[in-house]
């Protein structure tokens, strides 16, 4: 039974306000109490006639919530996972965005959704993350762990040189635009943009998938999820680009990064009667043949 969920938005967002506010009003039919993130130093956005929680860090939470709610898109979804995933509280993404393979719950049918979440009619999918274990201190101090992906780019228009090893046994030398390393979970993302393969969300396997390479014979490859990747640069340039999920950082081209699956993992919702295949099949719209 659902007793108290926090809510993570974009609130410069007019759709996902609007999300906000059907969910805030739906709670407060189920006497759902709503926990409510507010950015520090951002604007208060108010919702009308319910009781709210506001806060800006959950651990600051006197009563935590039993389920994360995140409305928006997948990049809101990403982002809450920042915020969230060192708490081991599922998470579902309530879908007012566009593409919505995180955030799968449709928005105009939050009502329905969370009957069945009060009614336990979900699953929960613990899908892998990958850190950047080297260097450190990436990204001002925000985290450096990834559920979609990490990525290795050039910083101007020349190629780069990668040289990968997975635990520390030499796989081969990229002469690419880049390198996408990328979780189960981040297969549907910008690694199916260059034609890397499709997991299962809880496949804990790390794929490799070249950006534009100079050699038409690289292809992506699938590894354990117990590998330990260490990639060593080369470049006319004097720096690069590293991205993990939403947030990049220039780096020197002497610095060799480090990636390996993250000790924990993410806790997340799946209704019963909504599965990966299907959102597949309706994201991707296979089967769909403008003839008929």
């Amino acid at each position: 039974m659902l007793r108290r969920v926090a809510v993570f938005s974009k609130e410069n967002n007019s759709r996902a306000k609007d999300g906000v506010q059907k969910l805030v009003n739906e709670c407060q039919k189920r006497g759902i109490m709503i926990q409510l993130y507010q950015t520090p130093g951002g604007p208060i956005t108010n919702y009308e006639d319910v009781k709210i929680e506001r806060f800006s860090k959950l651990s600051a939470l006197t009563d935590l919530p039993d389920m994360v709610l995140s409305v928006g898109g997948d990049g809101t979804f990403l982002d809450t996972v920042l915020k969230v995933k060192d708490f081991g509280i599922p998470v579902a993404g309530v879908n007012t965005g566009r593409m919505g393979f995180l955030a799968n719950i449709p928005g105009d049918g939050i009502g329905n959704s969370l009957d069945m979440l009060c009614k336990n009619e979900f699953e929960i999918i613990e899908r892998a993350l990958l850190r950047i274990s080297v260097p450190d201190g990436l990204f001002d101090g925000e985290s450096a762990t990834a559920l979609n992906e990490i990525t290795i780019q050039k910083s101007n228009t020349s190629m780069i040189t990668i040289n990968v090893y997975v635990d520390d046994v030499y796989l081969n030398t990229y002469w690419a635009d880049g390198l996408i390393i990328s979780t189960a979970t981040g297969s549907t993302a910008y690694n199916l943009s260059v034609g890397g393969p499709i997991l299962s969300p809880d496949d804990e396997s790390i794929i490799i998938s070249p950006i534009s390479p100079h050699n038409l014979t690289i292809r992506p490859i699938v590894l354990s999820g117990s590998s330990s990747l260490k990639m060593v640069m080369e470049a006319r340039s004097e720096e690069y680009l590293v991205t993990c999920d939403f947030r990049y950082e220039k780096l020197p081209i002497k610095s060799e990064v480090r990636i390996e699956k993250a000790k924990s993992k993410l806790k997340t919702v799946m209704l019963k009667g909504t599965d990966f295949y299907n959102t597949l099949r309706n994201r991707l719209m296979w089967g769909v043949d403008k003839r008929n």
